[in-house]
């Protein structure tokens, strides 16, 4: 059975160990440890998500198979980027879930989710990151109409940047 709800602040634990994991799955393999690490340390620092529970424009959604947290998503509301025309857009900031979960139609369930949030606070669109070599992201969400707009350089320490693309999709 799958369940998404809202998170609470009792979900941060949780929510930051899956957001360790998932983000060395994915750029270990194209990036310096030291770096990977320095970055995972600080982003998903349970002060740190902490702190993005008490703002009002960022809002973190989980999901449960089977009362298993498996993933979770993160949105920030309003937040305008230069390779898209709309204003009143929201950045998907994360769509984790964890590798025994891949292939399940999890992703795409809490992503669905995540988009009518968007919607449901007014937004015109949702946009994000995506690394270029992360090419299971990549057809994902292009299959769900997203569209590169531009590319971006990731700042993962403070001398390494990934390239990523910027991703859209107008509501």
């Amino acid at each position: 059975m799958i369940q998404i709800r809202k998170a609470t602040t009792e979900d941060i634990e949780s929510i930051a160990i899956i957001g360790r994991n998932t983000f060395l799955d994915t750029y270990l393999p194209n990036t310096p440890k030291e770096a990977v690490e320095s970055f995972v340390k600080k982003a998903f620092a349970v002060e740190t998500l902490a702190a993005e529970f008490n703002n009002a424009n960022i809002h973190y959604y989980v999901i449960f198979v089977n009362e298993t947290l498996a993933g979770y998503s993160k949105i920030q509301l309003n937040v305008p980027n230069e390779t898209v025309e709309a204003t009143q857009v929201t950045k998907l900031d994360r769509l984790y879930v964890l590798k025994e979960f891949h292939g399940q139609n999890i992703g795409a369930q809490l992503f669905q989710f995540t988009i009518e949030a968007s919607k449901k606070a007014t937004q015109q669109g949702m946009w994000l990151y995506v690394l270029i070599t992360n090419e299971r992201a990549l057809r994902f969400y292009l299959k769900h109409h997203f569209k590169i707009t531009g590319e971006y350089d990731f700042k993962i320490s403070e001398t390494r940047y990934n390239p990523n693309y910027v991703m859209y999709l107008s509501y």
